[in-house]
């Protein structure tokens, strides 16, 4: 089950290039059936997966390159499972948003989609480091190609940029997992699960421990993105498309924070503790900054990606609280990804949708708008205090836990990080209040049209996570928190 959750996109995607270029119509509804196929695959996996059960689950192992020890293995814990469920549920979302604006090579940009869901799943279920290594590279060249070809204004120029920030931090790590195989002698192995047991054994301390962590580390660092590595972001997501936009924040800047917990800190869990404190510092660094950016922003996509700098932030800054045996900041980390990924992938879309009516994401363009298009006004108005973390809906569990944990393990970390949340209300509200309330001062903002039915029924389902979210988060967490429990022990075991 879990192998065809993985590469049904990219079966569906050898399927669309047996299609003629110019029938779009058939193309799309072939890649969102293969999309939504695997959304149902996914959720089959939520459905089954052992709430109670610490390890992996779903397990599949093959040999793949004997020789070096090298395994198709693939499996899930209650960290990656909702991670897979995120990916697969933005993907035919992305699908639907780009309906109507993706008219040229429209094969192949849904070629580029469906690959970029085999990668990032992928990405999340690998349990050995080559395929790991491999999945993170595949998922590289679709949204290389999605920003350069189908992005808008300097999209040649933010590509090269995320490429080349992607690939660098890649190529570290890709040194570092070699060091690691190298240094387990007769252990030698790729296996994730021997790899954690090995290196108890045989632990990589001292210079060569903090060298690989920052190998390992930067790479994650930079797809958070953490500060000081974001600059890539801003622009990546103002000259994306639409649906590039929203897999990138939905699900992409996750696969950084997910490094972080499933190999760079358990693998190197000594120079992780000793260094601990300048990624809090980064992080809160990032929350505050990020923040302050959204005030100087009069473009809104850009204002969006720099609030993302700032919410990753916080998740960065729970999952450094991992230097105590409270499980609480990290489980919070791990829910702030899911919430983050749906309430910022929702704002990419609703802001995607009014630049397809006015054709400007400039705020200055705008006001008044609540009367002209009240569904509009009413949903982004929800995904906005989804977005500051009001109680009852998403956000508020995730970065309640964050700011939990963190406060045990430095007041000084939880009162700056909780600054962050003040700012993030104050922008937001700013930004709705600029859009939609006040006095209609260009009259091309009476002719827009308030949201279709298409547009409907792929926001909808994401309001009501929103708050399905904020009012079962027990639910999540109760799947989370056993294999996060678990995880601190192996960190806390192999000092």
């Amino acid at each position: 089950m879990l192998t065809l959750t993985v590469f049904i996109p990219a079966a569906t995607a050898l399927l669309l290039l047996a299609i003629p270029k110019d029938n779009g119509r058939t193309v799309r509804m072939i890649t969102l059936f293969g999309t939504f196929v695997t959304l149902g695959f996914a959720l089959a996996l939520l459905s089954r997966f052992d709430s109670t059960a610490t390890g992996f689950q779903f397990v599949e192992e093959h040999d793949w390159i004997p020789s070096l020890g090298v395994q198709y293995a693939v499996g899930l814990d209650g960290i990656s499972l909702f991670l897979v469920a995120l990916s697969a549920l933005i993907t035919p979302i992305a699908v639907l948003s780009s309906w109507t604006s993706v008219t040229k090579r429209v094969r192949e940009f849904h070629v580029a989609l469906l690959l970029l869901e085999c990668g990032m799943i992928g990405v999340f279920v690998s349990l050995d480091l080559v395929l790991f290594y491999v999945f993170w590279e595949v998922m590289l060249i679709p949204m290389y190609l999605i920003v350069g070809i189908w992005g808008s204004g300097e999209r040649i120029r933010a590509a090269i940029k995320f490429f080349i920030y992607t690939m660098a931090g890649s190529l570290l790590m890709f040194l570092a997992i070699l060091y690691v195989y190298i240094h387990l002698g007769d252990a030698r192995t790729f296996d994730l699960r021997e790899v954690y047991a090995a290196l108890q054994q045989n632990p990589i301390t001292g210079t060569a421990g903090t060298l690989c962590f920052l190998a390992f580390a930067l790479a994650f660092a930079i797809k958070v993105p953490l500060f000081p590595f974001h600059t890539w972001l801003p622009d990546a997501h103002t000259e994306a498309p639409t649906a590039g936009s929203v897999v990138l924040a939905g699900v992409l800047l996750k696969m950084g924070t997910y490094g972080f917990i499933r190999f760079a800190i358990p693998f190197f869990p000594e120079a992780a503790i000793d260094l601990a404190p300048w990624f809090s510092v980064l992080s809160v660094v990032g929350i505050v900054f990020g923040a302050m950016m959204c005030f100087v922003q009069d473009d809104m996509k850009k204002l969006i990606a720099y609030s993302s700098v700032s919410h990753m932030g916080f998740v960065m800054l729970g999952l450094f609280a991992f230097t105590t045996q409270h499980s609480v900041g990290v489980t919070g980390s791990v829910l702030q990804m899911i919430n983050h990924g749906i309430s910022t992938g929702a704002l990419f879309l609703l802001i995607g949708a009014v630049y397809e009516r006015r054709h400007t994401r400039k705020i200055v363009d705008y006001g008044g708008l609540a009367p002209i298009v009240p569904k509009f006004a009413v949903i982004f108005f929800i995904t906005t205090l989804s977005s500051i973390g009001l109680p009852f809906l998403n956000g508020f569990v995730g970065e309640f836990l964050i700011l939990q944990g963190t406060y045990q393990q430095s007041i000084a970390y939880a009162g700056f990080a909780g600054t962050g949340v003040i700012l993030g209300a104050v922008y937001m509200l700013v930004l709705y209040r600029r859009v939609f309330l006040g006095q209609i001062s260009n009259d091309k903002n009476r002719k827009v049209e308030d949201l279709n039915g298409r547009e409907m029924s792929f926001l909808v389902p994401l309001i009501a996570l929103m708050v399905l979210l904020g009012l079962f988060s027990p639910w999540l967490t109760e799947r989370i928190e056993p294999s996060v429990v678990a995880w601190l022990d192996l960190v806390h075991a192999s000092r």
